[in-house]
């Protein structure tokens, strides 16, 4: 019954990726290209849930009074096949989707409606998943957490939903159900054009969140673990205090409940449209004019130029350049109605000035003039200009978090991106570095992946000169905060890449590979591609280095990647145990709690590693951490004991 079921929701699945890569689903061109990022992550998340219901599929059939009742296994399959049947039809729709003056008026809000449903009702549906009821392994479960990790938080970033509305949009028609939203709907949350920004993720949360997921571990062994690496890339350039700074920031969650007061007030009041971006249909911070004479956001504006669209999204007209040029006075319009309607502007800017933290402005307006001059030399033909552009905005974007946004509003990204394959190391490297001290800013992380930095990046890691390849690194660690982007990242070739640096880099790119391979490695997918680079040997060797300098890395990064079978094989065949079991006796009291923790990994559920712990001497080392360590290693050292005496009595 399960396996039958399971099997056809692995068929819808399928249906689904194969619609995407076959230019369905938004992935192709026209009108698909505006939500292509919507489409993409959907395909993406959807696409991920293949090994879940292979296993179901697989699983032997459980006795008749094992079924939840009042039809239990048959509601989780039905409302799974709800979901994924209305993510199929919104993201043909959405591929069919076609870019005029009336769609954006009206169809680009009914879709967009739909991806906040469907978003929605997957997550709730996985939610409902009896795994108790079926032989799930715990990388799959891991897996899918990991998927409903990521649609709550898009689900959230779409806005509230209305129960009714909701219920209606899955189950009719998108045509019918889009018309009455467009009467219905009195938020505007509900209508926005959401074009999903990757990187806009609270990082602490998420890092927190998903190495518990991944490694099966206690909170407490999470913090304790988390603090056995520092997770500060040696390569920032960014002054201490603007650090700070850039940490409170980034403590400020997605959350709606966590919400900028101002973004609480602007959802709650009737925004002029004239004020909207054409394409976001929200609120313009930075507007600009094309040659066709509409305005729009420029973040957006210039997402759309850069997908190789050369026509106007709302007039369809083509566009006789790409320039931007700034609508100094929209945006003092929009400024005027913030402040009479006691709304904050989405950036403290306002006018060519700053707001600072004690409430006065500060001018700007020469500062942002020389950066968008700046900005425009990135493109340009003569290299000495676009060399001395580079090296400047490497300058200013290490001074302060105000630098970061203006530069990055200034549209500085997707050049400097183009520069990555300069053929001038110096370039490069200016270049590498600036996207990196640009990372740190939450709001840029998603700039930088929409501008399609890593596959370039990664080639820096891999062929730039020492400088740039620690940068890379570094810029790998940062924009890998968020979770979806450890796929990305995962997936582009960057893991090998880090692993050679881990093994031949200078002692600043050695600590800036780990960092980046802990971060990544704490995705489970990302494990397996670590082990086949060889990551074991590579932390093996630093366990053994005789001056000891990376010991504590290499044994945070070997206890994340204890809870993949093919690490643990890697690591007994590479003869790690007896490592470990010295660090147990003459390691330090942080390296002694590590060493314990991989061991117990390695021996849970294995009685030959368990057996030559025991022929190994563990047994007294174990007995004084149980006696002496520290919390985490008491526990760690006491569990290790149990086992053995476990064995023993056999």
């Amino acid at each position: 019954m399960a396996g039958s079921a399971a099997g056809d929701l692995l068929e819808l699945v399928r249906e689904i990726v194969r619609g995407c890569t076959c230019g369905g689903g938004g992935g192709g061109g026209g009108g698909g290209d505006l939500f292509r990022k919507d489409c993409t992550d959907l395909v993406r998340r959807i696409s991920l849930l293949t090994h879940l219901f292979e296993e179901i599929r697989d699983v032997k059939p459980c006795e008749p009074d094992a079924a939840a009742g009042h039809g239990g296994r048959d509601c989780w399959s039905c409302d799974l096949a709800l979901a994924l049947r209305a993510a199929k039809r919104v993201l043909s729709v959405a591929h069919d989707f076609v870019n005029s003056a009336s769609a954006f008026e009206g169809e680009a809000k009914k879709i967009a409606f739909q991806f906040q449903c469907v978003t929605w009702y997957l997550e709730k549906a996985l939610r409902s998943l009896p795994y108790h009821e079926f032989d799930i392994s715990e990388e799959v479960q891991e897996q899918v957490e990991l998927v409903r990790a990521q649609l709550r938080r898009a689900a959230e970033r779409y806005g509230p939903l209305n129960s009714k509305m909701l219920s209606r949009a899955l189950s009719e028609p998108l045509e019918v159900e889009a018309d009455r939203m467009r009467v219905q709907s009195s938020s505007r949350t509900m209508g926005t054009l959401h074009i999903e920004n990757i990187g806009n993720i609270d990082h602490t949360v998420t890092a927190n969140t998903s190495f518990a997921q991944a490694n099966d571990l206690s909170k407490d062994d999470c913090t304790d673990i988390m603090e056995g690496l520092t997770i500060t890339s040696s390569s920032l350039e960014v002054c201490p205090s603007n650090a700070r700074d850039e940490n409170r920031r980034d403590q400020l969650g997605t959350d709606q409940s966590n919400q900028p007061e101002e973004i609480k007030k602007t959802n709650a009041t009737s925004i002029p449209e004239d004020f909207l971006c054409p394409i976001s249909l929200e609120l313009m911070r930075d507007p600009v004019i094309v040659a066709t004479g509409q305005t729009y956001e420029r973040s957006y504006i210039q997402r759309w130029i850069d997908s190789g669209n050369l026509t106007c999204p709302k007039t369809q007209q083509k566009l006789q350049n790409l320039t931007l040029t700034p609508n100094y006075v929209l945006r003092s319009l929009i400024s005027q109605w913030c402040t009479d309607h006691n709304i904050e502007q989405p950036t403290a800017l306002v006018n060519g000035k700053i707001k600072n933290s004690d409430g006065s402005f500060r001018d700007i307006s020469g500062e942002i003039a020389n950066i968008e001059s700046l900005v425009r030399k990135l493109s340009s033909q003569c290299i000495e200009e676009y060399r001395t552009a580079v090296t400047e905005i490497r300058s200013l974007s290490k001074r302060s978090t105000d630098n970061r946004i203006l530069i990055a509003e200034a549209g500085a990204i997707p050049a400097l991106v183009n520069l990555l394959t300069s053929e001038d190391v110096t370039v490069q490297e200016n270049a590498v570095t600036s996207i990196l001290n640009l990372s740190i800013y939450e709001n840029n992380k998603g700039l930088i992946m929409l501008a399609g930095a890593v596959p370039s990046i990664v080639q820096v890691l891999r062929a730039g000169t020492m400088e740039a390849r620690e940068n890379a690194a570094a810029t790998l660690f940062s924009l890998s905060l968020g979770d979806e982007n450890k796929i990305i990242i995962g997936a582009s070739g960057a893991i090998p890449a880090l692993v050679e640096l881990l093994q031949t880099g200078s002692s600043r790119g050695k600590k800036d590979a780990a960092t980046a391979l802990f971060n990544l490695c704490i995705y489970q997918g990302n494990k397996g591609r670590a082990v086949r680079a060889g990551i074991v040997s590579a932390l093996l060797k630093m366990l053994t280095d005789s001056s000891h300098y990376m010991v504590d890395e290499a044994l945070t990064i070997l206890s994340v990647l204890a809870s993949c079978q093919d690490a643990k094989v890697s690591m007994v065949k590479s003869s790690t145990i007896p490592v470990l079991i010295d660090l147990l006796r003459t390691g330090l009291p942080r390296s002694k709690e590590n060493a314990a923790a991989i061991l117990l990994s390695l021996c849970k559920r294995d009685n030959e590693n368990l057996a030559c712990i025991g022929r190994l001497g563990a047994v007294i080392p174990l007995t004084e951490l149980a006696k002496s360590g520290t919390e985490r290693a008491k526990r760690k050292a006491t569990s290790l004991l149990e086992l053995l005496q476990r064995l023993n009595k056999l």
